[in-house]
């Protein structure tokens, strides 16, 4: 493990992969709970139109890729919210479009070719730059923020959307701010895991949690400690074997899913009784809201 210290490339990657690790996680284990798993996947889609356009107007790709991705995110949303019954076909359309936008653009840059989005696509350790270092860390520390202020709001939203509305909370506004951090996150991924492979983070570690424990905050402690395993392990991996970073972490991911599954089943069978169902939020009476300090978690 210290041989890859030697190297400052290797040295930025691992910082960028802990953070993602940390970061995707957290954030998956509210869409997982909301049944967006999948909206990390089309974010990523269209980042991708994002990146391409960063190479054609001569700006970091990083930075571009942020600012689609997010507002994406925003159109998103009002898609799933305004667009019920053909919402999906929508997003669908979008999510296609995202690809094809990347693939165009990156056509009408100067010495570019569709190879130049492969680091974006599947991850690469070497393209991670010390601008992009410092870039994400900087979301990295948004998202924390932002976690941490709306944190039990968005846990009573992703328990019961129809609680969180009795309760007075913003519904619409809260959604924004999961699928805006969601953007937020992917970008900050999509240089390790590439933006093929980001929801995958942002959901196995989630899922392999959820074999082991019923508890909304014990869950997500948990993924990120799985999230961050993979994260160095995948990247580790790499550095001896000539693969992508990406599929790396994503394997190795999909591996401890497999090991809580039988895990999980290897408890609930020497139980002899079937698992409780998982935690919901408790409903405080009419009218009422527990107080609590914004930004903790009561779960």
């Amino acid at each position: 493990m210290l041989d890859l210290l030697k190297y400052d490339f290797m040295q930025r990657a691992l910082i960028v992969a802990v953070l993602v690790g940390l970061i995707a996680p957290v954030i998956g284990t509210f869409l997982v709970q909301r049944r967006l798993a999948l909206l990390g996947d089309g974010i990523g889609h269209v980042a991708l139109t994002g990146v391409a356009l960063g190479y054609l107007t001569g700006n970091s790709p990083v930075v571009v890729a942020l600012l689609v991705a997010g507002a994406a995110a925003v159109l998103i949303e009002l898609i799933r919210v305004r667009a019920r019954a053909s919402g999906d076909v929508a997003l669908a359309l979008l999510f296609y479009g995202g690809i094809a936008g990347g693939l165009l653009l990156i056509g009408l840059t100067p010495g570019a070719n569709s190879a130049t989005l492969t680091a974006f696509l599947f991850g690469s350790v070497s393209s991670v730059s010390q601008e992009d270092v410092w870039v994400i860390i900087g979301l990295a520390v948004v998202v924390i923020a932002v976690i941490g202020y709306f944190g039990r709001e968005l846990f009573v939203l992703c328990q019961d959307e129809e609680v969180a509305r009795a309760h007075g909370l913003p519904v619409r506004l809260l959604s924004m701010v999961i699928a805006v951090t969601a953007a937020l996150t992917v970008v900050l991924a999509m240089r390790v895991v590439g933006v093929l492979l980001v929801s995958a983070l942002m959901v196995v570690p989630v899922a392999a949690a959820q074999q082991l424990t019923r508890s909304f905050r014990v869950t997500m402690a948990l993924a990120v400690g799985i999230g961050v395993l993979c994260a160095v392990g995948g990247l580790s991996t790499t550095y001896y074997v000539d693969v992508a970073p990406g599929g790396a972490i994503v394997l190795l991911a999909l591996a401890v899913f497999t090991v809580a599954v039988a895990v999980s089943r290897l408890i609930r069978g020497r139980r002899g009784a079937p698992r409780a169902p998982r935690e919901e939020v408790e409903v405080a009476g009419a009218g009422t809201m527990p107080q609590t300090d914004r930004g903790s978690v009561s779960t």
